[in-house]
């Protein structure tokens, strides 16, 4: 207990209650006032003020023995001493006192506030200090709130086990041959707070669930209760309760793990580090202690030295609140209280919300996989493992795939529509053989179409005729062909046209052609000779 000095505040100096229940026995023992003030390190004039009250109110005399207890003194100083006068110091952050007084009672931290009263408030003009100094006033007029207290939460073995990663810096990627940024995945038991650690380069669901996986093998068993952080890549403060469509991927990936591995989830609050105060303490311990004493190669040899760490240091400490070493707490109470292993091995699941594109695909992790036509627009589930890729809609299975290694497109053909589905195949061999069975005719006719320009491609006049001569009897649209062969019409309207006004039924004219084999040379023209033999006019010659 303290006793704040009378008089002038503006030091507001103060004096525990024991070197007042000290003054009293040393001036009961007969010792002067320099004496006392030198043992107290009391300076003259505080030791004759509090002398002098303690005197008027009866208590400085008596046997040293019996010695007033610091209540007695404290009423008696209370009823003697005028109160002291705090002096009045304006702040430069008076005006905005309301809005500090919300931002306590709302837990906003000062630097929060600070800086959304510079960027809101045109005329404050305020430091951060002085809200610091606001802000420790109000907390202290508002005194605790019942929110305040911090409950410790004792867990029984096996029953909770927290997560989180912790950002760790750079490291080499043997991979990909050059730097990334790399995090450390933390597992850590709640009671006997032995835990996994791992490295990564991300944060994806992928990965988020491997190092479940991995962290359960390791462990050898399962806790009944998973408290997770709000973490980017696997946000399950949205998945469980709230609807935003755009995080339901992460809990059907999460829970279908969870049910695998019998076990609940309970996610920490947003903003409240301290419900997972195990594995947060986890995390700054292993940066401070491993990540800052140890040179890395790379992620692979940071993940050996970390699981010598875990085993050999972090796991042979004694525990500041346990007061025993989390490996042998582990061993000797915790492990046989995990639920078992099943027997057979999760595979990793990851479920993903995409959008069909207009070429009836949609596209996962840079790959695209066909689905029926008729959704095109519409938002699907993909269900992917390890070796497949499934499509639901409305908790329907819609197309399955092999997962992609190579290649960018896996195509179903009976997804595209019947009537368009060929047009997907750009090669002309393609369109030439499906001409050639048609007829030798229309294969004829089919080359004639793509030798007609040599600068335009006819590949879509090709695949346009190909595909309607084959709605016609073999020998309709060998007729046809040959007409359009013979009066040099390579166009799609031409062929139909043909078709429509059934002029392929139609014989074609016959053409006597001359034979000039026995002419020396044609009527009108003249022999090469001629040619050679006329003066041909210079560039520059005047006309």
């Amino acid at each position: 207990m303290t006793v704040v000095e009378a008089g002038d505040q503006m030091s507001a100096k103060r004096v525990e209650m024991d070197r007042l229940i000290e003054l009293v026995r040393l001036h009961r023992m007969g010792e002067g006032s320099r004496e006392v003030c030198r043992l107290l390190a009391m300076s003259p004039k505080t030791e004759l003020r509090y002398r002098s009250a303690l005197r008027t109110a009866g208590l400085l005399d008596g046997p040293v023995d019996a010695l007033p207890d610091s209540e007695a003194i404290g009423t008696a100083l209370s009823s003697v001493l005028p109160a002291g006068k705090t002096r009045e110091v304006k702040s430069s952050v008076d005006r905005w006192m309301d809005e500090i007084r919300g931002a306590v009672d709302g837990g906003v931290r000062p630097k929060a506030l600070c800086d959304r009263l510079v960027r809101t408030e045109n005329g404050f003009r305020g430091s951060y200090q002085a809200i610091k100094r606001a802000y420790a006033r109000v907390a202290r007029a508002r005194g605790v709130q019942a929110e305040d207290v911090v409950i410790p939460v004792e867990t029984p073995a096996g029953e909770v086990g927290q997560v989180d990663f912790g950002y760790v810096g750079r490291l080499f990627d043997p991979e990909a041959g050059r730097l990334r940024k790399a995090w450390v995945f933390l597992l850590v038991l709640g009671f006997s707070r032995h835990m996994f650690a791992q490295v990564v380069f991300d944060q994806k669901t992928a990965t988020w669930i491997q190092l479940h996986v991995d962290a359960f093998s390791y462990l050898g068993g399962v806790p009944r209760v998973i408290v997770p952080d709000n973490l980017k890549a696997a946000v399950v403060r949205t998945a469980f309760g709230l609807t935003d469509r755009s995080k339901l991927a992460l809990n059907r990936s999460y829970r279908e793990l969870a049910r695998f591995y019998r076990f609940k989830i309970d996610p920490t609050p947003p903003r409240s580090p301290k419900k997972k105060g195990k594995v947060e303490s986890g995390v700054r311990y292993v940066k401070q202690n491993f990540f800052a004493s140890t040179e890395l190669e790379d992620i692979d040899h940071a993940n050996r030295e970390l699981a010598d760490w875990v085993e050999k240091t972090a796991g042979r400490r004694t525990h500041g609140t346990t007061g025993r070493q989390p490996l042998a707490y582990f061993l000797e109470e915790e492990s046989q209280a995990l639920t078992p292993l099943p027997v057979n091995r999760f595979e990793v699941v990851v479920w993903k919300i995409a959008k069909v594109h207009r070429d009836s695909h949609v596209e996962f992790e840079r790959r695209l996989y066909s689905v029926p036509w008729r959704h095109v627009g519409q938002q699907v589930l993909i269900r992917a493992t390890k070796s497949s890729v499934e499509i639901h809609a409305d908790n329907t299975r819609i197309a399955t795939h092999e997962r992609l290694t190579r290649g960018r497109r896996s195509t179903h053909e009976r997804h595209l529509p019947e009537h368009r589905v060929d047009l997907r195949h750009r090669c002309e061999g393609y369109w030439l053989e499906r001409a050639d069975r048609i007829g030798d005719d229309v294969g004829r006719y089919v080359r004639a179409v793509f030798e007609s320009d040599d600068v335009l491609s006819k590949l879509r006049d090709a695949q346009a005729i190909v595909s309607l001569l084959e709605g016609y009897p073999p020998h309709r649209a060998a007729r046809a062909a040959q007409r359009a062969l013979y009066y040099g019409n390579f166009t799609y309207q031409g062929i139909r046209r043909i078709l429509r006004n059934a002029l392929n039924l139609r014989e074609l004219p016959t053409v006597l052609v001359q034979d000039q084999s026995g002419i020396e040379q044609p009527r009108f023209a003249r022999s090469v000779h001629e040619l050679l033999a006329t003066k041909l006019e210079l560039p520059n010659e005047p006309n």
